[in-house]
């Protein structure tokens, strides 16, 4: 069999990632200037839990889109409702209840369902926008007849998951999971073989791919993430809601053009669409900070139709940017405004700093503000602000041990930045032939960024 990632076509680039990185560090900064609780522990953690469901959504949007064909799921978001409510009467019956149980069923569920949609597409010949269309309006029509209210509660041991008030929790594990799974994927042969089916179908046919065993792999893969995606969605909710699953197909397809996700197949990345579905969580969070009274959630829908045909635009220009931008590295415009970001975030720190607890619930009211925005999103009637005033790279708290003296900190900066120039003539070198890195100077310069605004933040 023919090696497809030979032939994969130049649109490969990643110069498609320059415009949700931009957005991202613009709508950050403005996060952080109007409501600085968001780079707070409980903070990011409220925002992880939120935003979770809606990156799992897009992964497995993203591995049908790339099959080709226009194969936009529309269904995804009843499906999720679906894969919920189920699994909230299923836990009310006591049939499914463990740990293990929970993640077999929702992952076997969204797998069997897209198994189904695939053959249908294959076997029968109907276009994939058809099948898609008829799997929305009929889920959404089954959701209400298993569970005509929202009710119901998620499993005894998921509540905690839910709570959102602490960095480090199960549904980051998840998505960090998640992520990694699909980086994975893409060093596989069957990677490169999905993309090159998305991109000539008949070109790879007569490469010798297995174009039907390929578009089931990626159904099936998009089931697998949908599935989890209905299982942070009911840690996030709590309890069981038969109509605002609907929500997630709208942004979820939003947080996929967005990301760079080509919707004629053959293009798309893991990357991309973390970027994308961050965004839309803070546009939700910068007009949460605004008071539009009664039409908040309206400007809100506005903002993403808005976005939705600007990624569109921009899709159809990309190929003439690219031919400007060809040797401007995404990675290298993610360092620098990376490190403009910790600046902005070091100011909104010590600025908060200055309030006494009391005023600080004023400023914490975007948080609250958002939390209710989320709710309009995404109906989580769950999702309560909690103020926090520590910092996520605040200093120790009283009885910790670990200290720096001021000379020991002047010397790790010192070394950190010749570490950050280090690796930035060597990515600068590597980047005049190559577009991609290792994963090791991946990891060196988030490294790099984590410590410095460590350090800075105890200076």
């Amino acid at each position: 069999m023919a090696d497809a990632r030979v032939h994969l076509p130049s649109t490969a680039t990643s110069t498609y990632l320059l415009v949700p990185i931009l957005m991202l560090f613009a709508l950050l900064i403005v996060a952080v200037l109007r409501g600085p609780s968001l780079i707070s522990s409980a903070g990011i953690g409220s925002a992880v839990l939120v935003t979770a469901p809606l990156v799992l959504a897009t992964y497995g949007l993203m591995a049908t889109a790339m099959a080709g064909r226009g194969t936009v799921d529309l269904s995804v978001g009843p499906l999720l409702g679906f894969i919920n409510v189920t699994l909230v009467q299923f836990s009310g019956l006591d049939l499914v209840t463990s740990p293990l149980a929970v993640f077999a069923y929702v992952i076997a569920v969204g797998v069997a369902y897209q198994l189904l949609m695939a053959l249908v597409i294959i076997f029968v010949r109907v276009q994939p926008i058809i099948v898609a269309l008829s799997g929305y309006l009929a889920l959404s029509g089954i959701n209400l007849v298993i569970l005509p209210r929202p009710g119901g509660s998620a499993p005894e041991w998921m509540l905690p998951w839910g709570l959102g008030d602490t960095l480090l929790s199960p549904v980051l594990l998840i998505l960090v999971v998640c992520t990694a799974a699909w980086l994975l994927f893409t060093r596989s042969a069957f990677y490169g073989h999905l993309r090159l089916m998305g991109s000539d179908e008949r070109a790879a046919y007569t490469s010798g791919v297995r174009i039907s065993i390929v578009r089931i792999g990626a159904h099936c893969i998009s089931g697998a993430f949908i599935g989890l995606a209905a299982l942070c969605y009911t840690a996030l909710i709590g309890s069981g809601d038969p109509t605002q699953g609907t929500t997630y197909t709208l942004i979820a397809v939003t947080a996929l053009v967005l990301g760079g996700t080509s919707l004629a197949g053959g293009r798309g990345g893991v990357i991309g669409s973390l970027l994308g579905a961050l965004n839309l969580f803070l546009i939700g969070y910068v007009l949460a900070t605004f008071n539009f009274g009664m039409v908040q959630g309206f400007v809100t829908d506005l903002a993403y139709g808005v976005i939705l045909v600007l990624s569109l635009l921009l899709t159809v220009a990309l190929p003439h940017v690219q031919r400007h931008a060809r040797r401007l590295s995404p990675f290298l415009v993610f360092v620098v405004l990376s490190l403009l970001f910790a600046g902005v975030m070091l100011h909104a720190k010590h600025d908060y700093a200055k309030y006494p607890p009391a005023e600080r619930v004023a400023l914490d009211a975007p948080q609250t503000q958002k939390q209710a925005q989320t709710q309009t999103q995404t109906q989580a009637p769950r999702a309560t602000a909690r103020p926090v005033d520590s910092f996520i790279f605040d200093a120790p708290s009283a009885g910790a041990s670990f200290s720096l003296t001021a000379l020991q900190r002047t010397t790790a900066l010192a070394a950190l930045l010749l570490l950050a120039l280090l690796l930035f003539l060597r990515v600068t070198v590597s980047q005049t032939r190559a577009r991609t890195m290792t994963p090791v100077l991946y990891g060196g310069f988030a490294a790099v960024i984590v410590l410095g605004v460590w350090l800075l933040s105890h200076a």
